[in-house]
């Protein structure tokens, strides 16, 4: 039986408006111009450094790209380059798997303190991790040295995903495969290690392209790998078109990761539960098991948080003697958030197009440009920095050694960072509801900024701290881009880690630790969701 028809006058002249054809013609032809052009310019600055990097090594010629990879030493590196990454990856993606099964999904006690304990690595810089473990064990040297800074540093990426999507996954799943008679340890190897498969492969990307790009940690450390190389070939030679050619190396690593990352991703489908709201799955019961989990837990902490703290309240103790000049660390750390905080609005602001892009148009041409400003993410700080003063002294010579270059060079260092919050974020909204309020009458601008930014503030709010906390505590392309005369915490604790002055360096570690547990304690909040209540927790 067919539905009579709403007579026009009983609808609102807004809604009668909308559905006009005329209207409908003028929208469906006029704004959507708008953003693939924005997104577009974000993401050829973003990938200036890549331009720069593929036109230095084509100055080189193909013989001499053929006889510089054809070095031993070139071998070497990559052999580095690759041991380092994959072993890292998998001891992160081991520690940072465990610990969020064991607080999310067990009845250890204290899942709520552990919880924030395991997040708090992040607060402190890879570099500082490895001025921390160097200075109290001056053993921790090499490739082991390298695993072991880097994982007590990184992990921290694997065990938040992971941990959210414990979180807010659906117990029947685990029911209906315990019911049908699998034992525990099946269950948790054919059901729970796939729901967090998504989790589990976005966190592994960001430790690899963070291991590729990757260069104060490893210098303590005594490690070589083409980060590295590249920062001793621009500073010792200013062989920039050598040192192009091995960036160009780490492009392809970068491409193969992302390339796995996107073939993991694609399967996503199958975790994805329609319907009904989600059910928190009741605490898995220890057992025995109860004690020796609870002293793995306490050595993770202990290990990647106990030691930087006892490293720096050792040195904070033991004095700042020093053969350099002093410095007032109070204008050094003003001036660290004041960038900190510039970059984190304007990388937060960028992102916003690209991501919008690929959430209303997804398809080949929206998903490349992402891809390629996931790219510049692989490319060592100094390649950046380079990059920034050759297009600057071309093209914006007011800008050359001024607070604007320093503030562009972190933003394109950090786009995918709030790339991936935002994107993350756009996930969870409704494809239908801007449509809904264009029916209405409002303009897309209008609708944008009444009804898709609050929706994603969450996102935005969590984009602005990640790059908030890692422009604080950025090293290697400071050391370049800084304007004369500017000092930051991470250049400052530089100039003395480099002198062997570890009393007087503590102070410039300990702030940056301490400016950035704020933004930690927000990330962690915004990825894991609001506490639970005190009868889910028990």
């Amino acid at each position: 039986m067919s539905q009579p028809a709403v007579p026009t006058r009983a609808l609102p002249r807004s809604v009668l408006r909308a559905m006009n054809p005329a209207t409908l013609r003028r929208r469906a032809s006029g704004a959507p111009f708008v953003l693939p052009v924005v997104a577009a310019a974000v993401a050829i600055v973003v990938c200036c450094p890549l331009v720069f990097v593929v036109m230095q090594a084509g100055q080189s010629g193909w013989d001499s790209v053929r006889q510089l990879l054809g070095r031993p030493l070139v071998t070497t590196l990559l052999w580095h380059t690759l041991e380092l990454t994959v072993t890292v990856t998998a001891a992160t993606l081991l520690v940072g798997f465990c610990a969020a099964f064991l607080t999310q999904r067990t009845d250890i006690p204290g899942r709520r303190v552990f919880t924030v304990l395991l997040a708090m690595p992040l607060a402190v810089p890879e570099f500082v991790h490895g001025y921390c473990w160097v200075s109290l064990f001056p053993s921790v040297q090499g490739f082991w040295g390298a695993v072991l800074v880097m994982t007590t540093s990184l992990y921290p990426l694997v065990f938040l995903p992971v941990a959210a999507t414990l979180r807010g996954s659906d117990a029947a799943t685990e029911e209906v495969a315990r019911s049908l008679g699998h034992s525990r340890w099946r269950v948790l190897w054919r059901v729970t290690l796939p729901q967090t498969r998504p989790a589990l492969a976005g966190g592994a990307l960001l430790v690899s392209l963070y291991l590729l790009g990757e260069y104060g940690a490893f210098a303590m450390v005594r490690y070589t790998t083409f980060a590295t190389a590249i920062y001793t070939q621009f500073e010792t030679s200013f062989d920039t078109v050598s040192a192009s050619v091995l960036a160009l190396v780490l492009i392809v690593l970068a491409v193969l990761v992302i390339g796995a990352e996107a073939g993991a991703g694609r399967r996503r489908g199958r975790v994805v539960r329609e319907g009904a709201a989600a059910r928190p799955a009741d605490p898995l019961p220890l057992g025995r098991g109860r004690i020796p989990a609870l002293v793995g837990l306490a050595a993770v902490v202990g290990t990647t948080l106990g030691v930087p703290v006892y490293a720096l309240g050792y040195w904070l103790a033991k004095g700042n003697s020093s053969t350099l000049p002093s410095a007032s660390i109070w204008s050094a750390t003003a001036t660290t958030a004041g960038y900190a905080l510039v970059t984190a609005a304007v990388a937060t602001a960028a992102a916003v197009p690209v991501a919008l892009l690929a959430w209303r148009h997804p398809g080949h041409a929206s998903e490349g440009i992402v891809r390629l400003a996931y790219l510049t993410r692989a490319l060592p700080g100094i390649a950046v920095a380079l990059a920034v003063v050759f297009f600057a002294i071309r093209y914006a010579q007011p800008w050359y050694q001024q607070p604007p270059m320093l503030v562009a060079g972190y933003v394109v260092l950090f786009f995918p960072l709030a790339l991936t919050a935002v994107r993350a974020s756009l996930a969870h909204v409704p494809h239908g509801v801007e449509d809904v309020a264009r029916s209405l009458g409002r303009r897309r601008l209008a609708v944008l900024v009444r009804v898709t930014l609050p929706l994603i503030g969450p996102g935005l709010a969590a984009s602005f701290a990640m790059v908030a906390l890692t422009a604080s505590t950025e090293l290697t392309a400071t050391l370049l881009l800084h304007p004369t005369g500017t000092e930051t915490l991470a250049t400052r604790f530089w100039s003395y880690t480099t002198g062997l002055a570890y009393g007087a360096a503590a102070p410039y570690a300990a702030m940056m630790t301490l400016l950035s547990v704020p933004a930690v304690v927000l990330l962690t909040r915004r990825t894991l969701g609001p506490a639970r209540s005190l009868k889910e927790e028990a």
